[in-house]
């Protein structure tokens, strides 16, 4: 008799043990699903946005710096109507796009977010190409009066979220994945 009792007893606690195994199991794919899909729809693409505008930006500025290395729109000396000519030129064919880009990121993809709320700088982000975009409409009705956002681009710490939320994802998909880091 105590011997069908053991039995019982070792095969309950071998299914329970098969269970919560199996539950941990679905968990960690659920969550390296997730991790994959932050990645490879979000953070991923935003980060490559992010670098190529940083990278495209500091081109434009290294070929257009006044003296001192400054912008055109920050020098004491207002920009020639030839830079501002070249600025809408930049602007609408390279940063309008790629900054349209990320914004699009942020509202098709905002279920991905790692934080619970919308950061306020993805929040200036979206804001930032809305005043771009009112002021590129002017320009396409021949109106050059305005040539910057009416609110500033958060250039560095849009850079600086992106590139340490894919890292930090990264890590994380190797950890589930069963991977030591640097190999």
């Amino acid at each position: 008799m105590i011997a069908v009792i053991v039995t019982i007893g070792l095969a309950f606690v071998g299914y329970v043990v098969t269970y919560l195994n199996g539950l941990r199991l679905a968990q960690r794919q659920e969550r390296l699903a997730r991790v994959n899909r932050q990645l490879s729809d979000f953070y991923g693409p935003l980060f490559a946005l992010t670098e190529a505008n940083s990278r495209t930006f500091d081109a434009f500025r290294q070929r257009h710096a006044r003296p001192g290395g400054t912008s055109p729109f920050t020098h004491a000396t207002p920009p020639t109507p030839e830079e501002l000519s070249e600025w809408r030129l930049w602007v609408t064919t390279v940063f309008l796009p790629n900054i349209q880009a990320m914004r699009d990121l942020v509202i098709e993809h905002a279920d991905l977010l790692n934080e619970q709320e919308m950061p306020p700088l993805l929040l200036q982000l979206c804001a930032h190409v809305s005043g771009y975009e009112i002021t590129a409409a002017r320009w396409a009705q021949g109106n050059h009066d305005e040539h910057l956002s009416v609110v500033p681009f958060p250039s560095e710490d849009i850079a600086a979220y992106a590139k340490q939320q894919f890292s930090a994802l990264k890590m994380e998909q190797a950890r589930l994945l069963g991977r030591r880091q640097g190999s």
